[in-house]
Parts: C-alpha cells; structure tokens; sequence
C-alpha cells in the first residue's frame, strides 16, 4: 500500500503516523498558568535532542476534532517552565486518566490520584510517584501549523533531575533493567519496557566495522543468517582468523557427520552459526564459519 498524506483526513493521518512511528515516550508535563492553576497531562509527541545543553521536545498538538489548543500549551506561553516526569508501568493507568479532557480549573493531581511534589527551581510541583522528574525552563515555543493536528514544539532546558535511588546501580547511575518505561504506541496500545524484552546491541565507537560487503561470499550470501546476523558478523573491527585454539564438540560432530557433503556441511555450520549470534556469541559464531 502507498500513501500520499495530502489524501487523507486528519484522523486518518494521525492513525498511520502514530501506529507506524512507535514507540514513544510519553512526556508528562506538569505547568501552572499565571494565576497558578495547576495541570498535569502526558505527551508522546517526546524525545532528547541535545545532552550539552540539555534539551528535550514535547508537541501538545491542536486537537484533530476541534482545532482547540491544550491546557498545557496555554501554560507554558504563560508561564514558561515545565517539570517533565517519567512515566513507568506502575503509574500508567493513572496517567492515562489525567489525559481526560478536564475544565481547566480541575487539577489533574487530584483526579488522578497523584501526589504533588514541590520542584525546587521552577514554580509548577513535581509528581512524586514518577521515579525521574526533571525541572524545565521553557526556550521557544515553536508553532507548525493552524489546523487541527498542528503541533506546537516546546523547546525546554533541564535544570536539574530528580531520580529514585531505588534505580540507581551500584555506581549511581539508572539501570535500564530497574526503570520500566512506557511508552506509547498507536490507538490504545502501549509497551512496558522490561527484563523480559530488554537486549543488547554492540554499539560502534571509534573502530569501524568491517561491514557486511567484506564478509566472504558464502557468508553474505547464506540462506540462513539473517540480515541482523550478518550485521553482528560485521561489526567487527578486523577480519577475524581461524584459532587453533577453538575447541567446540558440536563443530567436531558436523564435520564428522557431513564432511562427505560440502552443501549439507555449509548449512548445518550456518544453522549452527546463526544459533551462537543469536546467543550474542559473535566470536564464537566466527570461528565456526571459518571452519568451513
């Protein structure tokens, strides 16, 4: 199927984008207008932009129905500070709930059920359940559009953060395995962020991969690795070497039952190859294919 954006309503826009670009973190913005009204209200249109200095983007977008703007963008041109608190699994429902479309005189800490926290720097209270807060001044508030769907980027400085030590690691810094992020995807549907579906990718730093177009042919060429698989083979920094060192039975036990069978010898040493990268054995996995 192809799109062309210009063709489809609002609403029908807003659902492609928003199930195909996903997930999202959800901003949970919590401001007070001059009067000092306080609203709290989450966002997924969210990222870090920049660490030096430290900014961070939410987009509270003119409704699609109405074109009427949010609560919290009237805030903020008010008064320009926001505390951005992190949503985990364990207050999801909740922040899901203070996403209603309340008077403005309500105050969605109350609604929800949660608690309000003094910040220390800026003039609208923290959310005390969310284990990362982060104080906010606001820079520039940068309109995209009239109509309804336009979103509005608030461009915000952290000033400082507020983290649970109970997330912390032993060298005081967050353990991704500790924190369980939410995050948002399209229509009703969200993801928990956990032990169960966390993995690792070795990331590139100041060595280059070899890449996949310097893999033998065999390899690159292999019915069996995958595109991810091949990737892994090709991040390392130098054409690896056979080991003579490299002991491993089940390496014995293909050459032994298909050496008579180059073809069938190949596939079951990819099979098996594909196993240890799939194990994140990506040494291991090498010296495999380079029995053959």
């Amino acid at each position: 199927m192809i799109l062309d954006l210009q063709d489809l309503t609002p609403v029908q826009r807003q659902n492609y984008l928003q199930h195909a670009i996903a997930p999202r973190p959800i901003c949970f913005a919590s401001t007070v207008d001059k009067a000092g009204n306080v609203n709290l209200s989450p966002f997924s249109f969210f990222n870090l932009f920049s660490s030096n200095p430290a900014i961070i983007v939410f987009s509270p977008a003119r409704r699609v129905r109405d074109n009427t703007t949010k609560h919290t963008l009237q805030n903020v041109l008010e008064v320009p500070e926001v505390v951005i608190n992190i949503v985990d699994y364990g207050m999801v429902q909740q922040t899901s709930l203070a996403s209603c479309e309340f008077p403005k005189e309500i105050n969605e800490f109350v609604k929800a059920g949660f608690t309000s926290e003094p910040a220390t720097l800026i003039q609208p209270p923290m959310v005390k359940e969310s284990k990362v807060k982060m104080e906010c001044k606001v820079h520039e508030i940068k309109p995209l559009g009239t109509e309804g769907g336009a979103g509005n980027l608030v461009i915000c400085e952290v000033l400082r953060m507020h983290i649970a030590d109970e997330i912390l690691n032993e060298h005081k810094m967050i353990d991704q395995r500790k924190i369980h992020h939410v995050a948002r995807l399209g229509g009703d549907w969200y993801c928990k962020v956990d032990e169960n579906n966390l993995f690792m990718v070795e990331k590139p730093n100041t060595k280059l991969g070899i890449g996949i177009d310097a893999l033998p042919e065999p390899i690159r060429n292999s019915q069996i690795l995958t595109g991810n698989n091949l990737g892994q083979l090709g991040n390392v920094h130098e054409m690896p070497v056979i080991d003579p060192a490299f002991d491993d039975t089940q390496l014995k036990n293909i050459f032994q039952y298909y050496a008579i069978n180059p073809a069938e010898m190949e596939s079951e040493l990819h099979t098996y190859a594909k196993k240890l990268l799939d194990e994140g054995k990506v040494q291991e996995a090498w010296q495999v294919l380079l029995a053959s």
